[in-house]
């Protein structure tokens, strides 16, 4: 079940230690991040299943962190912070955090949260699996059969053109960039990578737009990476 990679943002040295080493005796995954910016390149990066972060960084507040990675993912985000006034709370909490431990805190009160967090993970992805066929406007693409349509006629894709449609339609809404797409696709995000993401991308196009100039499924973030749009 610890299967997991968990981001952990964390600028004092003995906290975050004391986190990481918990993780790691109970076999999660994890990755580290001393300060905002680190932070927002990491979850950039490598997507991770929960964030723990911590709102006193050297650089940006927490709560600036929240805001930024939720115009891009809904990646469950535990806050980690000395605040404790209800205030502060609601600020987390509003600005798009999913739960509030504060410091000093147990080990034992950690993984109970990351266990509460990891049922509602399981039980998300249980109902999208649930859900084989996904529909947006005239695009249905079967999962269970590997096939993608727009209204009646079969779209032919390439095994890398589908996996890119299925990725953007199991985010839909979402900005996905650049270097996710390439780490979920080909394994790793070289530059050599990004730039056959483009092409692909290209060619999906093609075959998926009716207008090429004016995309109605995929939209381009300049800079940043792609996002299906949720067609009425």
């Amino acid at each position: 079940m610890n299967k997991i990679l968990i981001l952990v943002v964390e600028d004092d040295t003995p906290v975050r230690n004391l986190i990481t080493t918990t993780l790691r005796t109970h076999n999660y995954n994890y990755l580290t991040a001393a300060n905002g910016q680190e932070a927002i390149m990491e979850a950039s990066s490598y997507n991770p299943d929960i964030i723990l972060l911590d709102l006193g960084l050297p650089d940006l507040d927490g709560v600036e962190v929240i805001q930024k990675i939720r115009t891009w993912s809904n990646t469950p985000i535990i806050v980690i912070s000395a605040r404790s006034e209800d205030s502060d709370k609601i600020e987390a909490l509003d600005a798009g955090a999913d739960d509030y431990l504060t410091k000093p805190f147990s080990v034992e009160e950690l993984l109970a949260r990351l266990r509460v967090t990891q049922r509602r993970i399981a039980f998300m992805q249980n109902n999208v699996m649930s859900n084989s066929v996904f529909t947006n406007g005239s695009l249905r693409i079967d999962y269970a059969a590997g096939r993608a349509y727009l209204g009646d006629t079969e779209l032919h894709l390439t095994p890398i053109e589908y996996k890119l449609l299925c990725l953007l339609s199991k985010n839909v809404g979402k900005v996905l960039t650049h270097t996710y797409i390439t780490q979920k696709i080909w394994g790793s995000n070289w530059d050599n990578n990004v730039a056959s993401l483009r092409v692909f991308m290209a060619t999906l196009r093609k075959k998926l737009e009716t207008k090429p100039n004016s995309p109605q499924y995929i939209q381009t973030h300049i800079g940043v990476g792609y996002r299906m749009v949720r067609v009425e």
